[in-house]
Order: C-alpha cells, then sequence, then structure tokens
C-alpha cells in the first residue's frame, strides 16, 4: 500500500508499516537519512534518449562511502557516498526498458533514486554485480549510487547503462 502526501511543501511516501520515504522534492530535514539526489554527480551526468548508441553506455566510477544503503528502500545494502550521486542520467524514454548495472571484480551494490523520487535497489543480479531492469522507464532524472558491500576502500567499477538485456 502506498499513499502520497503532501505537508509543509514536501511530497512524501507512506508505505505500509508506517515507514516514510523521501520523494524528489522532500523537505531538506527528510533528507539526512537519505543520499542527497539534489547534489551534483561525482562522476558524470549523461543524457540519453530511447535507442541511444553506442549501446551499453559506460562510466568508470569508484564503488563505495561511508554510509551504509540500509534502510533507503527495499533491497538497499552496502555502503554509498550519501553526499553526492555518483551519476545523474537523464532519460528520455521510448519503448525500450533500461537496464542499470554494474560490473567490478569485488561485491558492488546499486542505489537508484528514479525520476518519480521512488528508491531501487539491487546487490547480486549476476552473480556479485548488481543490476536493476526497469522494464517501462519514465522519463526524467535518474540519480544512482554505487556502492560496496563490505566497508572499505572504494573500489573500481564500471556503471552500465542500456536497453539491451544483458546476455548471461
Amino acid at each position: 500500500m502506498f499513499k502520497s502526501i503532501l505537508a509543509a511543501g514536501a511530497v512524501l511516501a507512506l508505505v505500509a508499516g508506517g515507514a516514510v520515504a523521501q520523494q524528489k522534492g522532500a523537505a531538506p530535514q527528510q533528507a539526512q537519512q537519505y543520499p542527497d539526489w539534489r547534489a551534483q554527480p561525482r562522476y558524470a551526468t549523461i543524457n540519453l534518449r530511447a535507442g541511444f548508441e553506442p549501446d551499453p553506455r559506460e562510466i568508470p566510477v569508484e564503488a563505495g562511502g561511508d554510509r551504509e544503503a540500509t534502510g533507503i528502500g527495499p533491497d538497499c545494502a552496502g555502503w554509498i557516498d550519501f553526499s553526492k550521486p555518483d551519476v545523474d542520467l537523464n532519460y528520455t524514454s521510448g519503448q525500450f526498458p533500461l537496464f542499470i548495472s554494474v560490473v567490478a571484480t569485488t561485491d558492488t551494490t546499486l542505489v537508484i533514486n528514479d525520476s518519480a523520487g521512488n528508491w531501487h535497489c539491487n546487490d547480486d543480479l549476476d552473480g556479485v554485480n548488481p543490476g536493476i531492469v526497469l522494464r517501462n522507464p519514465a522519463s526524467g532524472n535518474y540519480n544512482i549510487w554505487i556502492g560496496t558491500f563490505e566497508r572499505g576502500a572504494p573500489q573500481r567499477a564500471t556503471l552500465r547503462i542500456s536497453e539491451i538485456p544483458p546476455s548471461r
């Protein structure tokens, strides 16, 4: 069950069980328990339209951070930097699904705040590599964090954005 409420100019989501998840446009006092999706991204802002080439688009990053992603949303795990996203994706949707994944030699995690302010997380879609499939993505801004499952030094990783299903 999901219910949106408007409080002092902030849109919040009331989830079954009383948990409140930050939505885009939420009041700043709510942002402390969530990563700052408003900050400039650490590595890149990518602008893509449906049917983009080359596909996949790859962005090298260093995964990890000093705050635990647990509690941001369903299935969130690992350690990310709450101060800013790693990558912002401005996407104009079309007829294709959107596949956002990470490839690394270490166990990584993925946290995405979608264009509607919903949090999506994954730990192990393909081995220890995370991935999120958005079957009918909306046009808009997607904030992306790449984390490490274990706390520690940042790890090299590659963010992949594609409209082609990953092959195994």
